[in-house]
């Protein structure tokens, strides 16, 4: 898929309160650590409720990163809610040369219409069809986070299987069922995300 070749990565999620973009950014954030990488991970704090709209940051670099800020030009972008694209201007600032990764069941070329102009890679993966099939419920932010990797490659894909799994081990050591359906989850998403 898409790899990087500049030392920092920027990402910007776009999801609803409840949904679990803070979650699988900060996620993101520990399996880069965790290869190595010196890592951000915040959200943007809004009106805390349920269903509003909220975003949340990641910054993953080869070097120590000085920059303490929001970002404004991310490389990729990725929507955990589709119905933002309606109300929230996602690719604001997006670089051409990155991707915007959406939850949705249409594919690539459907969503581009949508996206106010935008010319780069287009991605789409129906986290929620995946979720509900490896999980039991719509919990999109555990595919959402696999298919963020898959397309910017900011973590080998190896690297983030093995430590996903080392975390959900120690997570859930209790629930060894949602051990298995997280994995399932996050491999099956890195093989159906499309990219258009």
């Amino acid at each position: 898929m898409v790899q990087q070749a500049k030392k920092t990565v920027e990402i910007r999620w776009h999801g609803r309160g409840g949904q679990g973009a803070k979650t699988a950014c900060l996620l993101l954030a520990d399996a880069a650590f965790s290869s190595g990488k010196y890592v951000q991970g915040f959200p943007e704090y809004g009106p805390e409720r349920m269903g509003a709209p909220i975003t949340a940051y990641n910054r993953i670099s080869d070097e120590r990163c000085s920059i303490h800020s929001n970002i404004y030009e991310p490389d990729y972008v990725v929507v955990v809610d589709e119905t933002l694209l309606e109300s929230v201007d996602v690719t604001r600032g997006l670089s051409a040369d990155g991707a915007i990764i959406i939850n949705t069941a249409k594919n690539p070329d459907d969503v581009r219409p949508l996206l106010g102009g935008y010319s780069g890679k287009v991605c789409t993966i129906d986290a929620r069809e995946i979720s509900e099939q490896t999980l039991g419920k719509n919990f999109p932010n555990t595919p959402m986070l696999a298919a963020a990797v898959k397309v910017s490659g900011v973590v080998e894909e190896y690297r983030f299987i093995a430590d996903m799994k080392a975390s959900f081990q120690h997570k859930f050591a209790h629930k060894p069922q949602v051990i298995d359906g997280n994995m399932a989850a996050l491999t099956r998403s890195m093989q159906e995300v499309k990219v258009g």
